[in-house]
């Protein structure tokens, strides 16, 4: 008797968009999930095609973990630019997808 191996994948564990299942467009935070599995998967290209403000939120992400060890001078402000830099990419890049999909 020969038994089948199942490989598990990330993808297995996704959570759907709730607002694509809903109203039937893609919210700012689609794509994250799969950005995060080409990361793990070393496949960097796509996850910044994916999702353009991955590199910049996991910089972001680390910078605010770095800061709770160390305290940085001036760090309020530079959390606020990141905060600020990383909404207009997520936007920017929303609103060039939804364009996209329109067109």
């Amino acid at each position: 008797m020969i038994q089948y191996l199942y490989f598990v994948s990330l993808e297995d564990f996704m959570i759907p968009c709730l607002n694509k299942k809903l109203f039937g467009f893609d919210c700012p935070g689609c794509g994250i999930q799969r950005a995060i599995a080409f990361l793990f998967q070393g496949d960097f290209i796509a996850a910044f095609k994916m999702y353009p403000a991955i590199y910049t939120l996991l910089f972001f992400g680390g910078f605010i973990l770095l800061n709770r060890k160390m305290n940085f001078k001036h760090a309020q402000r530079i959390i606020l630019i990141l905060a600020v830099l990383n909404v207009f990419i997520i936007l920017g890049s929303y609103i060039i997808k939804m364009n996209l999909q329109i067109n």
